[in-house]
């Protein structure tokens, strides 16, 4: 860091940082102002910004985010999610924690089928309805949402945009993430669980005259346009696929997502301007901007001279690297955005993979999986899914601060990390 440039933009980068955390301003505010400066003192380019895979703006991040917003705008206007919101208050018997804690694991199972990003835009505005109808606090229902989506997202190769970045990088299978991953998932969501019942007490309270109102309705009442409905569910069922078997088809998800809003707009009898308009620009240009300033520190060189550090600490020492590795990338995954963080430690993580001899049990990679995948939950802007909900959170007036989110984030990333090191210790060096 020895040019100008990599110092300038690192103030700039945590100016940008301070005022999305302090709220001062808006945070898409910050971050576009954050990027336009990085592009005033050429830490950045436009082809760096713009075009560039490793340092530019994630097109297919914002893409994804454009499609799935699309569909889910359709499918607001059929019904679908109030009838799920009834029907999900229904099967909790309408109390407040059992509703949280079914609706937690349902965003947990979904993003490991699909993405936690899919998965929240689904849930979110399920949630709002249930909160509604029980006069419940929205916030404490939507955060536990999120740290399950990306808890969840972990289990996968699909689940979570970094995890494919290294599948990529560390020629891994979806089947090993499965068989590798997918057990201290499932562990982490019954902590999380019996986490939030002791986090958010104070949300669970029940109103026995809004209960009995709920549970008298009939969830099929609230379909009031089946055609449509029925058009959306085919539309999404297609896209689910495309999700799927992106091994097999290789589209990004970006692509199947633009895809399908396009079929359902067209094929169905929404009007486009209101379909537009259920779009989280603000969400999507806080996104760009977020991606521009993190671009400037890889292009810069920040992010390279403190992963070289990391990997100079780390040496030949398999169990310390993995342990250094996990809890580094939980640390900065929580300060950027996982998804550049991992695409700049990947390669760097296949090159300690080599030096220790190819490490067959990829121990490495399911560290750095680990500690960016749960280290997203750490901040309101770790990951994709929280700065999503945030969003939308925001858009109906139950604005969630970047605090009141972190305060819940910093525990259970915490406890989960900490699960997590026991694993990879139990699993790779105590009883390999």
């Amino acid at each position: 860091m020895n040019d100008w440039h990599s110092w300038a933009a690192l103030v700039v980068f945590v100016g940008a940082y301070i005022l999305i955390i302090s709220e001062r301003i808006h945070r898409t505010a910050a971050a576009l102002g954050g990027a336009g400066l990085m592009l005033v003192i050429q830490a950045t380019d436009d082809a760096s910004a713009f075009y560039s895979e490793h340092s530019g703006i994630d097109w297919n991040v914002i893409f994804l985010l454009l499609g799935m917003m699309i569909i889910v705008g359709v499918l607001k206007k059929t019904g679908m999610f109030e009838y799920l919101a009834i029907w999900a208050v229904k099967r909790a018997r309408a109390k407040p924690f059992r509703v949280m804690a079914m609706l937690s694991v349902i965003t947990a199972v979904a993003s490991a089928a699909l993405d936690n990003v899919t998965t929240v835009l689904l849930i979110a505005p399920v949630t709002l309805l249930v909160c509604e109808r029980l006069a419940l606090p929205v916030a404490p229902y939507l955060i536990a949402e999120v740290l399950a989506s990306n808890i969840g997202g972990t289990a996968t190769l699909v689940g979570d945009p970094p995890n494919i970045i290294i599948a990529s990088r560390g020629g891994l299978t979806f089947n090993d993430f499965l068989v590798h991953l997918a057990p201290i998932s499932a562990i982490l969501i019954v902590v999380l669980v019996a986490l939030c019942r002791f986090l958010f007490r104070k949300s669970f309270v029940h109103d026995e005259k809004r209960a009995e109102e709920v549970m008298a309705l009939e969830e099929r009442e609230a379909i009031h346009d089946p055609k449509l409905l029925i058009q959306g569910l085919i539309v999404l069922t297609l896209v689910v696929a495309g999700f799927v078997l992106h091994p097999v088809l290789h589209y990004e998800p970006s692509i199947v997502a633009l895809l399908g809003a396009g079929l359902l707009v067209a094929i169905s009898s929404a009007d486009t301007g209101e379909v537009l308009g259920e779009v989280e620009w603000p969400t999507l240009a806080f996104f760009a901007g977020l991606f521009i300033m993190v671009g400037s520190l890889i292009e810069t060189g920040v992010i390279s001279e403190v992963s070289q550090s990391l990997a100079n600490v780390i040496g030949e020492n398999e169990l310390g690297g993995s342990m250094v590795l996990l809890w580094a990338s939980a640390v900065l995954s929580g300060i950027v955005d996982n998804i550049p963080y991992v695409a700049t430690m990947a390669p760097i993580t296949s090159d300690l993979v080599e030096n220790m001899g190819g490490s067959g049990n990829h121990v490495l990679w399911w560290a750095l999986a680990l500690g960016a995948d749960l280290g997203g939950n750490a901040t309101a802007i770790g990951a994709s899914a929280n700065v999503v909900v945030l969003g939308i959170a925001e858009r109906n007036r139950t604005p969630i601060s970047f605090w009141q989110f972190t305060k819940y984030g910093l525990v259970v990333t915490a406890v989960t990390v900490a699960l997590a090191a026991g694993y990879i210790w139990l699993r790779y060096f105590a009883l390999a």
